[in-house]
């Protein structure tokens, strides 16, 4: 029994390494769309354009405005004359946000009490406008708590923020191990959604069937290989992510691996599935990327799956991308 699947499982490794297509899909592809993406999927925000239109020309005035000047996630400022240029330009996208600086915000300061300022943004870009509020809302926070220390006003309240895991905020700490866990299944997919849909097409697996071994064997010899080779592909990222795009990696090593193996065998049971369903390795890939799709958008990797209807959250339990994405 032993020998008759360690037999299929070298055949099936033989196979994916003569196949050309497989070649790419387990050996470059991966490693290469870990360093794209990485850098490409991010939720940083440069080399943002703020509009400023300001009707007061004090000193706290000038002093809000300078800091912002200053950031360096705003590249341009451009000073608006009217309020009637606010639309224009936040329609044309001339300006991601507006700063708008009313004109008693100076003298109100001055007599301690609280003045307000307004922020428009682009709702067209619903992300970058939540973002930007954030980076927004933290300079004016700075700029409140140093004037307030100026007036002899102690301020009434004072965020003091710590970010666990990820202390810098370093986009690539937090985009690198999602997307190990989505490249990590799409290589499983691809292998064992190919597998026995290979045969097919070459009409080898009518020969299998009525060999010797039992449809059992049969299963754990498709199965093995794709997990050797989605292990073989996670190696290489983990390296990569690690050496190269500089992103630690903390905590066990060995039950990451046995996370990884559960992982792989859910994802690989699932990629059977759909090869056995398909007559080509065609009909596979399609068969493929209609199951990824929502399988990536129920993960959690963009949008949190707390934020999804009830029923769309127990559905996302049932995705094997969801559980290692928290791992």
């Amino acid at each position: 029994m032993f020998l008759r699947i360690l037999s299929l499982i070298i055949k099936e490794l033989l196979a994916s390494a003569r196949d050309p297509q497989t070649r790419w899909v387990v050996l470059f592809s991966p490693p290469f769309l870990l360093v794209i993406y990485a850098f490409a999927i991010t939720q940083e925000i440069s080399s943002v354009r703020l509009g400023v239109y300001t009707q007061d020309r004090g000193a706290e005035a000038r002093a809000l405005i300078s800091r912002f000047e200053g950031s360096p996630t705003f590249e341009d400022i451009i000073y608006l004359r009217s309020d009637s240029e606010i639309p224009a330009a936040i329609d044309a996208r001339s300006v991601d946000l507006v700063l708008r600086i009313g004109p008693d915000f100076s003298r109100t300061l001055e007599r301690g009490e609280h003045a307000t300022v307004q922020l428009i943004l682009d709702g067209r870009a619903s992300n970058a406008a939540q973002i930007l509020a954030g980076y927004s809302g933290r300079i004016v926070q700075d700029f409140n708590e140093e004037t307030a220390a100026a007036l002899g006003i102690p301020p009434l309240t004072k965020l003091v923020t710590r970010v666990w895991y990820n202390p810098n905020l370093d986009p690539l700490w937090s985009a690198v191990p999602a997307l190990f866990a989505v490249l990590t299944a799409i290589v499983g997919f691809m292998v064992s959604a190919l597998s026995i849909a290979r045969e097919r097409e070459l009409g080898t697996f009518e020969q299998l069937l009525v060999s010797p071994l039992r449809p059992t064997e049969i299963l754990i010899g498709k199965a093995v290989p794709a997990l050797l080779i989605g292990l073989a592909s996670a190696t290489a990222m983990l390296i990569l992510g690690w050496l190269v795009l500089d992103v630690p990696l903390r905590g066990s090593l060995i039950l990451l691996y046995a996370s990884m193996v559960v992982y792989l065998a859910a994802i690989i049971g699932i990629g059977l599935f759909i090869s056995s369903l398909a007559a080509t390795q065609q009909q596979a890939i399609i068969g493929l990327f209609i199951y990824m799709m929502p399988a990536v958008l129920l993960s959690g990797y963009a949008t949190p799956v707390a934020n999804m209807p009830d029923w769309l959250q127990v559905l996302s339990e049932t995705n094997p991308i969801m559980h290692f994405i928290v791992i």
